[in-house]
């Protein structure tokens, strides 16, 4: 009840107010909040409030925001392989056969009864025929973890034509989904994806001829102590090679199974089977370059074939340092008078001194034409052949002697170059397409795949010049040359050795035969080089293919006729 009271408004205190003071004014009771005075809450504090909440419901909707939308689909897979479980179908890897179809590298499961779980994949199996290791190469398997999951899903093509062609052979892998419920029951299981199976890849090689030349190849090597060797035939008309030897050999099986000890002692030998000498192996090619350089004189003009020159061992040119003291330059036997087929037949030093540096009235090709015709020939230079490890040898020149030896060029290091001596490095690969050259007149890419022509080179030589070169390596078996263990019936092979000295101290040779057959239709054009056999062993490359070519003959006569 409000009242005025001069001028000013007075309100009435009610009863029961007057009766709550009474009672609480003897003892306010503090935990009822008796007596105090209340104060309503700050502004600030209620923002402050009102912040904290807006700020924890942001945090929240970003969160949901990053699972449900930005992540949701990483999440929504880990959700459903909380109960789907991926599995690999593996591919069958392509086969590899010979040139007829026969099997060289093939795949079979691992169905060993003792065993406590069967592979999921086939294991690799190769020929075990000599001669394969190197041109095949092997794979490394598929591999899981402890926990079974395949940290490499595919095989692996690691050396040989299982490395060079492994995206032919590999094939797709596949794979399926098994839907398990809680209690991990198979639910369903699906193909998702289905493999494709690698390709076959056909080789041009011959697996009958190239094992019986590997092995004619080992055997005689033994024999004479022979540390290795390499060997190639090669088709002058396609640049197919029939056969691509190298021993010793490596138990590429092995390296494949992973077999730890037989791993470790082939990267011990000291006699390196790992390395495919046939490519990769740098040879002084000795008298086997003379027939190219017969053909580059006659090119050049420098002499007529007729023309004979004598040899009595050895010739003599004067010593600009020690003028009592010439240089000689030896012949490995007396000659007599040779003109160029005869000096093919019987390799005459002597003769290919006088038309690679000149002697006396006889001019010579000189150190840069003959640089260029080794080129020419494919020297210095890798094949092109698509097996890889090729290296590109060497053909000795001035800069070369400079670079290496920090020294002048002499017309002795010209002679030495002209007889495949000095710093000359060529590989049996680089060799065999020259003499396929000599064979055709094409400079041919070789191949290794069935039924694919290599790239051809017309050479610039005449058919009439090089006749004459062919003729000298018939003669060079059938006129007591130094391929005369070549001389049979049935076969008509033409030829040429070679030997060189090497060693710290000269106590080893290489050994070399090439040639090609026949004589007037060459098809076939063949290289072959014996390696580190005690120096003045006299059985070297020749000797050792002639039970070969015996061979070839009775069993192979498609290739002789």
């Amino acid at each position: 009840m409000w009242f005025r009271r001069r001028g000013l408004r007075v309100r009435e205190i009610e009863p029961d107010e007057i009766f709550l003071d009474s009672s609480n004014l003897p003892k306010l009771d503090a935990g009822r909040l008796e007596g105090r005075v209340e104060r309503p809450v700050a502004p600030v504090a209620i923002m402050m409030i009102g912040v904290l909440f807006a700020l924890s419901m942001t945090a929240f909707a970003a969160q949901a925001f990053n699972l449900q939308v930005m992540n949701g689909e990483e999440y929504a897979d880990i959700s459903r392989n909380n109960r789907l479980e991926r599995d690999v179908i593996f591919a069958t890897r392509g086969i590899i056969t010979d040139r007829n179809g026969r099997e060289l590298a093939w795949n079979e499961l691992d169905t060993d009864p003792a065993a406590s779980s069967t592979l999921p994949y086939a294991l690799r199996h190769y020929i075990e025929s000599p001669g394969f290791a190197h041109l095949l190469g092997f794979v490394r398997y598929p591999k899981a973890d402890a926990s079974g999951s395949w940290w490499r899903e595919e095989y692996v093509g690691v050396a040989g034509m299982e490395g060079v062609h492994d995206d032919t052979l590999a094939g797709v892998n596949g794979s399926s989904m098994a839907e398990t419920n809680a209690r991990g029951e198979l639910v369903r299981e699906d193909i998702v994806d289905p493999p494709e199976d690698g390709a076959t890849l056909r080789l041009s090689v011959d697996a009958d001829i190239q094992a019986e030349l590997a092995r004619a190849l080992i055997t005689h090597a033994a024999d004479q102590g022979f540390q290795g060797g390499a060997a190639a035939i090669m088709d002058v008309r396609t640049g197919e090679l029939i056969t691509l030897v190298s021993f010793p050999e490596y138990d590429n099986a092995a390296f494949a199974n992973g077999d730890s000890e037989k791993i470790t002692a082939a990267n011990n030998d000291d006699a390196t089977p790992l390395l495919n000498r046939a490519v990769g192996g740098l040879y002084a090619p000795g008298s086997i370059v003379k027939p190219m350089f017969a053909a580059a004189a006659l090119v050049e003009g420098i002499i007529d074939p007729e023309k004979e020159i004598l040899s009595e061992g050895s010739i003599s040119i004067p010593n600009p340092y020690f003028p009592d003291k010439p240089s000689i330059f030896r012949d490995w036997r007396a000659h007599g008078w040779t003109d160029m087929r005869r000096a093919l037949a019987v390799s005459s030093d002597v003769y290919f001194y006088a038309i690679g540096g000149g002697y006396k009235d006889q001019r010579g090709l000189g150190i840069q034409k003959i640089d260029e015709w080794a080129k020419r020939f494919g020297f210095s230079a890798p094949t092109g052949i698509a097996l890889g490890g090729e290296p590109s040898g060497t053909i000795p020149t001035p800069e070369w002697k400079r670079q290496v030896f920090d020294d002048e060029w002499r017309l002795g290091d010209t002679y030495n170059t002209a007889i495949g001596q000095y710093g000359f490095q060529v590989t049996p690969l680089q060799v065999v397409r020259y003499v396929a050259g000599i064979a055709s007149g094409k400079l041919t890419t070789p191949q290794l795949i069935a039924g694919e022509e290599g790239e051809m080179t017309d050479l610039g030589i005449d058919e009439s010049q090089l006749k004459i070169v062919r003729e000298g390596m018939r003669h060079a078996v059938t006129e007591g040359g130094t391929a005369a263990a070549l001389n049979m019936g049935g076969i008509d092979i033409a030829g040429k050795t070679g030997t060189a000295q090497v060693g710290t101290r000269n106590q080893y040779m290489n050994s070399w035969v090439v040639g090609f057959w026949p004589v007037e239709t060459p098809k076939y054009a063949f290289a072959v080089v014996l390696e580190k056999a005690p120096a003045g062993t006299l059985s070297g490359a020749s000797p050792a293919m002639a039970p070969f070519f015996y061979w070839l003959r009775e069993n192979k006569p498609e290739y002789v006729n």
